[in-house]
């Protein structure tokens, strides 16, 4: 069984009035425990209406949202489990964060599972290690801290409920390389450690290119989905509803058109390099 299931979903913002906007139509969509997926579209279409439905913050105008198989507005249980099973971490973390201290902050979602002080504290301190957060700063208030520092006290936050769907929306947004690959790292340990789900909304194709699968929306439906390979392997349909390929997989493209033959499927350095290399030895590498 699916961890979560979408059947018809759709959701029509001031329905009735003349602001009506269809936001998500029909969509369809499952994901299962344990892999990553990338859901990816150009602004506007619908992704983030898509993942609020995820842990009941919207309810559809029609469909379904089934978690476990149960319909996640079945009861004010199901929708409070919900809200603690599956974790959203939105684009601005700054908007997530409330309390008057960075501890405060990640033990908030703990404390409402009414656990005992030792849990949150266990969960409020592994979280905040997993994100690479320091103890000292656990004092400090959430509005002193760096932009990566917010978005990695989101995360701790959200991490420390521990739930089983993981759901960031453009998580790597402000941060450098070195911190946006060393986040990913930790993101896709936990993901390994707890068997869990993780939904990453992104605009960066090389973080798409990572996830085990890829969704791709536009106008508010789901246009595609498969592999990244498979994706990307459409990439005149990608180009078409405004979005680009990963950087490596664009230079391939630019060197093929210039008559370097370099063979199809190149989504990563790794592989744009390795081809290259192997022209070099071929003595088929262009002057």
């Amino acid at each position: 069984m699916s961890l979560i299931e979408l059947r018809g979903l759709t959701h029509i913002y001031s329905r009735g009035t003349p602001f009506e906007k269809t936001a998500v139509e029909d969509l369809n969509l499952t994901l299962e425990r344990g892999a990553t997926v990338g859901l990816i579209g150009h602004t506007g279409s619908g992704k983030s209406t898509l993942i609020s439905h995820l842990n009941a913050l919207l309810k559809p105008t029609a469909g379904t949202v089934l978690l476990d198989g149960e319909d996640i507005y079945a009861s004010k249980a199901s929708i409070r489990a919900a809200r603690f099973r599956v974790g959203v971490v939105f684009q601005y973390p700054e908007y997530q964060l409330f309390e008057e201290t960075v501890y405060a902050d990640i033990a908030y979602g703990p404390k409402n599972l009414k656990l005992d002080k030792d849990e949150v504290d266990r969960r409020v301190r592994e979280a905040a290690a997993f994100v690479g957060l320091g103890q000292e700063l656990f004092e400090k208030s959430p509005l002193e801290l760096s932009g990566g520092q917010k978005r990695r006290t989101a995360i701790a936050g959200v991490l420390a409920m521990e739930p089983e769907l993981l759901v960031l929306d453009e998580p790597t947004a402000g941060l450098d390389p070195a911190g946006r690959e060393d986040l990913l790292e930790k993101l896709f340990a936990w993901r390994d450690a707890r068997g869990a789900a993780v939904l990453l909304v992104t605009h960066d194709m090389s973080i798409a290119n990572r996830c085990d699968r890829l969704v791709v929306m536009s106008e508010g439906r789901i246009v595609m989905d498969g592999s990244p390979a498979e994706i990307f392997a459409r990439d005149g349909e990608l180009t078409a509803i405004g979005l680009d390929l990963p950087g490596p997989a664009h230079i391939a493209r630019l060197l093929r058109q210039r008559g370097v033959a370099l063979p199809a499927g190149i989504f990563t350095v790794e592989q744009l390099t390795d081809a290259i290399l192997a022209l070099g030895r071929r003595g088929g590498a262009p002057c």
